[in-house]
């Protein structure tokens, strides 16, 4: 006798949660093997991309004293980081930009949040989520995780003085992998 055939599709696992992801980014800053992978340069940023949850996009970054990514998004994808070594600010706006059809913008003084993360806390995001993220140390380098999901279709990058921020650049994939 035969086993029975199953009619209906294999079950697909649900995509991450900016919780997941952020779960999964502070498991993996804890973890040492992992945190001491990475080779660290005195001058610039260095990075590994990991595998991350449910098909996300991940990478374990190396921050430099005085390093930062300039203003960003990450379009629609959410997201988390988490501080694995040294202390990084993160700087953000407490509004949704609208996505597409502006190229510059300014912005109401109310809508600037900054947080310190120490080693061992984090963050997760929701798309469009606009922030810089900065290690301000002048001689200890940092060490972070951060997950995307889905994978980053791109970035847009901008350029801020006092209120005023303009879109800058857009990069793709193939800009950073």
């Amino acid at each position: 006798m035969s086993a029975p055939v199953s009619t209906h599709a294999p079950a697909r696992s649900a995509a991450p949660t900016a919780a997941e992801l952020l779960a999964f980014a502070l498991r993996t800053a804890a973890d040492p093997a992992i945190v001491d992978s990475l080779p660290l340069d005195p001058e610039g940023r260095t990075w590994i991309r990991l595998d991350g949850p449910g098909g996300s996009e991940a990478w374990l970054i190396g921050w430099p004293p005085g390093t930062g990514t300039g203003w960003h998004d990450h379009a629609e994808s959410r997201g988390a980081f988490a501080t694995a070594r040294g202390r990084l600010t993160e700087h953000s706006l407490s509004v949704r930009l609208p996505s597409e059809g502006w190229q510059s913008l300014e912005l109401a003084p109310e809508v600037d949040r900054t947080r310190g993360l120490g080693a061992g806390t984090g963050r997760a995001f929701g798309e469009h989520h606009v922030h810089e993220v900065l290690n301000e140390s002048p001689s200890e380098h940092a060490v972070s995780v951060h997950a995307y999901y889905p994978p980053l279709p791109l970035i847009r990058r901008y350029g801020r003085s006092g209120p005023v921020l303009r879109l800058e650049a857009v990069e793709r994939p193939a800009d950073w992998q």
